[in-house]
């Protein structure tokens, strides 16, 4: 399965089913990372780390400190979409996959759609 990026009226499709996703938590200015597969139920979270604790991101129960941050698996039933707000007041989202790394938003525009392509 492809990844679809709908960026206002533009859409991007990166081949591929694992990517993963980081940005900069608008608070404590640590780094969060979510690493994502596509597949055909949705988007599955395979694994998140967060640098450090603080204003609302403490680790959950069962992540371990790995000397970096900690790592966890989401608990999360497969999702449709994600949705990811571009304030413009923490900077862009940064996207990697197979593809490489994009920067989406960060300029204060509209949402940023992540989704499993249409067959």
């Amino acid at each position: 399965m492809s990844l679809c990026i709908a960026l206002g009226a533009k859409t991007l499709m990166l081949a591929g089913s694992v990517f993963t996703l980081s940005w900069t938590h608008s608070v404590e200015k640590t780094v969060w990372t979510e690493t994502w597969s596509v597949t055909d139920a949705g988007l599955v979270a395979i694994e998140a780390r967060i640098e450090g604790s603080g204003a609302g991101m403490e680790p959950p129960d069962g992540a371990v400190f790995d000397g970096a941050g900690w790592v966890y698996r989401p608990q999360l039933s497969p999702l449709p979409r994600l949705v990811l707000a571009d304030s413009g007041a923490v900077g862009a989202w940064t996207l990697c996959s197979g593809d490489g790394c994009l920067a989406l938003g960060g300029g204060g525009g509209p949402a940023i759609v992540l989704e499993p392509c249409a067959p």
